[in-house]
């Protein structure tokens, strides 16, 4: 297997490294990430400008860009021969319900996705109430991530189809086992923050997620609130198929 690894943290955090440690015994790995903390970029690509690509080592690429323009350039024509799977983070927070439309990380699977390659997006759910720096259980993540790769090499993803992984933030032996789940969703963002810059001139953080709202029994909200890994299937298919027929109707009078 080749493995071609991205992330949205940077090309030079601590998830990457030890995700590409993992994957190295299933087979050969290649790194493309962005040159800094791009999170929250989602699937936006980079069409204004080119873009920088460094090699930090052999194997490792800087891209001075999004995760999706990572996975895009090396697919498209920076390696020499193309991946057998895109493998995306190890995110350093969760990637959970809503969470999913603005995350770099889930956007570099789907990226890989797009361009035919199965993805799966992998992610560390730690306490958000304890901030960014406590301690991360990585090994575990990369335990579980092991088990499920190797299922997936054997038994291949649909076509239209990645897999978003979470995993609570705690050791092996803590983990109560895996659940299939659904995304949840979360209540609206809170508030932006305004702030004053030393000019004098408006600015603006963007708010914090909203909290949980559907959250319950079947979710990954849920899951990994009590203990489980959190694999949820995502469709790359935008499209409502089971709306199509009233829009037929709408279609006829308009």
């Amino acid at each position: 297997m080749k493995f071609l690894v991205s992330n949205d943290d940077g090309v030079h955090a601590k998830g990457i490294k030890e995700l590409s440690d993992m994957l190295r015994s299933l087979g050969d790995v290649v790194i493309f990430a962005p040159n800094r903390d791009r999170s929250g970029a989602s699937n936006s690509l980079t069409l204004d400008r080119p873009i920088r690509v460094e090699r930090v080592e052999k194997n490792i690429y800087s891209v001075y860009g999004t995760p999706t323009d990572c996975v895009h350039l090396a697919v498209t024509g920076l390696m020499d021969k193309e991946p057998d799977m895109v493998v995306s983070g190890i995110n350093n927070s969760a990637n959970l319900g809503d969470d999913v439309l603005y995350s770099g990380t889930v956007a570099a699977a789907i990226e890989g996705r797009y361009l035919g390659l199965p993805a799966i997006a992998a992610s560390i759910v730690v306490d958000s109430c304890k901030g960014r720096h406590q301690k991360r259980q990585y090994k575990t993540v990369c335990h579980f991530l092991k088990k499920i790769l190797q299922h997936v090499m054997t038994h291949p993803l649909p076509p239209d189809t990645i897999l978003n992984v979470n995993v609570p933030n705690l050791s092996i032996s803590e983990i109560k086992g895996v659940k299939i789940t659904r995304l949840g969703n979360r209540h609206k963002a809170e508030n932006a923050i305004p702030i004053t810059d030393p000019r004098g001139f408006q600015m603006y953080w963007i708010g914090p997620a909203g909290p949980e709202a559907d959250a319950g029994p079947g979710t990954d909200f849920h899951a990994v609130k009590n203990g489980f890994v959190s694999i949820s299937p995502l469709h790359t298919d935008m499209t409502k198929h089971d709306f199509i027929g009233q829009l037929d109707i709408w279609a006829s009078h308009l």
